[in-house]
């Protein structure tokens, strides 16, 4: 690590905060489904498709791949309901970073929003987790480091540095077949935060499926200056239309402020899930990938992945850890596996 890296480090550590679920389990399955049985509208096909909650062990590649590229990172915060992956098969070293965090946690005074489903709701409360570093890296469980990074390649000179691109999303606005498109919902949570940031709709930062730096305080300061629309944010218990994007409005916020760095260089691959890419195309970046040649590598849905590439596993682990890899099985799902479990009560 250079020198200017070491200084970023010596203004305050960095932290790595995942969320994470496990859809398959019976109590989580049963809650789920009685939550879904007395909504009182319509829900949005993006925030019921059972996708959203799957689990194949795609976060064992993830802390993998921050324990071999990323072993500056201080702390790794799993976000829970109640669950633990099972991380018998990981390092003492990255093991002994771990903390799982229960949503009744990050949700003490606001418990009437529990339990929730909904990742925009767990997003907008990340930032109260106990402990966690003023700068953190915000991970999905799908998402991987697949080359070495520094503190530099996501915090430039105290700004995160924001991956993505400027788009005009304005036509999409008077649109109620793009509204109910699954494949677009993520669009409107962009244009719902850069709104709430003060931007027009014809410039809107879209962000890449990467691994996104947060500011504690930034996010902090939103909530209290916000605590309206962060209130309503958190209160859909499944994705609602008219929420907003959390990362979207840091990242919004951070620009306004003149306190963000845009990365030109597209260091990175999103392999979406089905129908999105073909099977050579999929093969084709996971060699990408394992070649070093982006950082990050988002998976949205690897048993798709794995038939339509069946050594996408062994693949994935190469890119993530190639100097000691091995294939990733399904495992049983634990709650405890050794690592600290802060509970509400604290």
């Amino acid at each position: 690590m250079s020198d200017a890296d070491q200084d970023i480090l010596q203004d305050g550590p960095m932290d790595a905060v995942i969320t994470w679920v496990d859809g398959d389990d019976l109590a989580h399955k049963a809650k789920r489904a009685r939550y879904l049985g007395v909504a009182s509208a319509p829900l949005h096909e993006n925030g019921i498709n059972p996708h959203r909650w799957a689990n194949s062990d795609e976060i064992l590649f993830c802390l993998r791949s921050i324990e071999a590229n990323a072993p500056w990172v201080r702390r790794v915060w799993i976000v829970v309901d109640g669950q633990g992956p099972d991380l018998s098969s990981l390092s003492a070293a990255i093991t002994a970073k771990i903390t799982l965090v229960d949503h009744r946690h990050i949700f003490r005074g606001f418990e009437t929003s529990l339990p929730t489903f909904n990742s925009l709701a767990i997003e907008s409360m990340l930032w109260r987790i106990e402990g966690l570093s003023d700068r953190f890296l915000y991970f999905n469980d799908d998402v991987f480091l697949t080359a070495p990074i520094v503190p530099s390649d996501m915090f430039w000179d105290g700004s995160p540095v924001l991956r993505g691109k400027w788009v005009d999303l304005s036509p999409m606005v008077a649109s109620t077949k793009s509204r109910a498109d699954p494949a677009l919902f993520n669009h409107f949570m962009q244009m719902n935060a850069a709104l709430e940031a003060g931007f027009d709709l014809t410039r809107v930062f879209v962000a890449a499926h990467v691994v996104h730096p947060f500011s504690r305080p930034v996010m902090k300061q939103l909530f209290a200056s916000r605590s309206v629309a962060f209130c309503a944010n958190i209160s859909h218990r499944f994705r609602d239309i008219n929420q907003f994007s959390p990362q979207a409005l840091h990242n919004h916020a951070c620009l306004a402020m003149g306190r963000a760095v845009t990365e030109k260089t597209r260091d990175y691959i999103h392999l979406r899930g089905a129908g999105a890419v073909d099977s050579e195309a999929a093969h084709g970046a996971l060699l990408a990938a394992v070649a070093g040649d982006v950082r990050f590598l988002c998976v949205n849905d690897l048993p798709h992945l794995t038939s339509l590439v069946p050594d996408a596993r062994e693949l994935i682990a190469r890119a993530v850890a190639p100097l000691d890899y091995s294939v990733i099985r399904r495992s049983e799902v634990s709650a405890t596996v050794g690592a600290s479990i802060i509970s509400a009560r604290r």
